[in-house]
């Protein structure tokens, strides 16, 4: 471990200012991890961050805010863990607080409806986007050889897919079968091998105080599961939220989920942060507070519990694997929802284009970040609803 360059304070001032100015999500925030503390601060080695980045992609919850908790344990442990993480969440999770008390006061405007009318459409084109990537980057490249040799996973891919389109609604034992299946295929552990040893098992008319427990209880207990059992980046629990806060227990509409998906693509910090958004209009400003505590709650435990052991986790083929199915699945449901979103969100001509546009925009417009083309998709909302 190289020595220490830098104090808690800075390592925290650090993940501060990136949970407040860090736009463009999961794949951009820890690009910026890498450039700025060790390629211009030297804050960590190569190998440090490297290992960091294994971890958060082989444990479930938001790839970024893993990879913050990862370097704040680093050097200062659970200390530096809980600064980073919490340095690191809160100033999204106050911004969508902010913007939730401003959507229950002006959502019923017209104005406001103009603004989602166009934001919401380009939010599909940008899930589709980042659905892609991920797709090409843990499933395997569109080839016929990349096809064949990872044949397994598109199948886990396209069963997920199907799955998610006819019932729905993500399916948590498909994910957990996938990764069993794929890890017995690919690397079975030795316990497998050896089957006679068993496994160690304050404001009034924004709903700022309004709660009531047991929907506090219940959105304890859904988010907690989502922060446990969903992997890869961000955008991988937006169907599994779908599912539950639409679908189960209905406590917000379609339009209303989608709204929330674009306000936690125009603030800046780790994407989750929506269950924040979503918490306060299910259950005003303690609902936000629980849902972002249960989401983040497991990522931190796995890391701060795993880190001290992971030069060998990692190099277990057998976790890898497992993680590998599992991701499959998950990206393949990713899909599904985007598809039964987008039938419901692209309810013209004019959304259509909007969220067919979005994409090239992301792609080959140089430089273009989410939140200008969130801000793009309101003005031409506002336009088209006003002509």
């Amino acid at each position: 471990m190289a020595a220490k360059q830098y104090s808690l304070k800075d390592i925290t001032l650090y993940f501060l200012k990136l949970g407040t100015w860090g736009f463009g999500g999961p794949v951009a925030l820890v690009g910026y991890m890498h450039r700025d503390l060790v390629e211009q601060k030297k804050w960590l080695t190569e190998e440090e961050y490297k290992e960091g980045l294994a971890l958060a992609q082989l444990a479930p919850g938001p790839l970024a805010a893993q990879l913050g908790i990862y370097i704040g344990y680093v050097h200062y442990g659970l200390l530096g863990a809980t600064f980073t993480g919490l340095a690191f969440v809160l100033p999204s999770l106050i911004m969508v607080v902010l913007l939730g008390m401003i959507y229950q006061l002006y959502s019923g405007l017209s104005w406001m409806r103009d603004v989602f009318y166009g934001v919401g459409a380009a939010v599909i084109g940008i899930i589709a986007i980042s659905a892609y990537k991920l797709t090409l980057k843990s499933v395997g490249k569109l080839n016929i050889a990349a096809i064949k040799a990872s044949w397994l996973l598109w199948f886990f891919y396209l069963v997920a897919i199907t799955i998610t389109i006819i019932t729905q609604q993500e399916q948590v034992l498909l994910f957990i079968g996938c990764g069993l299946i794929y890890m017995v295929v690919k690397a079975p552990p030795a316990w497998l091998k050896k089957p006679a040893t068993l496994p160690a098992v304050m404001l009034a008319g924004i709903g700022f105080w309004n709660y009531s427990r047991d929907t506090l209880t219940e959105i304890g207990l859904f988010f907690l599961k989502a922060g446990t059992f969903v992997f890869g980046s961000g955008l991988a629990i937006v169907p599994f939220l779908h599912a539950g806060v639409v679908n189960d227990h209905h406590w917000l509409t379609e339009n209303q989920f989608v709204d929330a998906v674009a306000v936690a693509m125009i603030t800046p910090g780790p994407v989750v942060i929506t269950v924040g958004f979503i918490g306060y209009l299910v259950n005003g400003f303690p609902g936000a507070a629980v849902a972002a505590l249960a989401t983040f709650l497991p990522c931190f435990l796995f890391t701060v519990v795993l880190a001290p052991y992971f030069k060998k986790i990692a190099k277990n083929t057998s976790i890898k694997a497992f993680v590998d199915g599992i991701t499959a699945a998950v990206i393949g449901a990713l899909v599904g929802s985007v598809i039964i979103i987008a039938t419901r969100s692209i309810i013209d001509i004019p959304t259509a284009l909007i969220a067919v546009t979005t994409g090239p925009a992301l792609i080959y417009v140089k430089k273009i970040q989410e939140p200008y083309v969130i801000a793009a998709a309101a003005l031409i909302g506002i336009l088209i609803k006003s002509i």
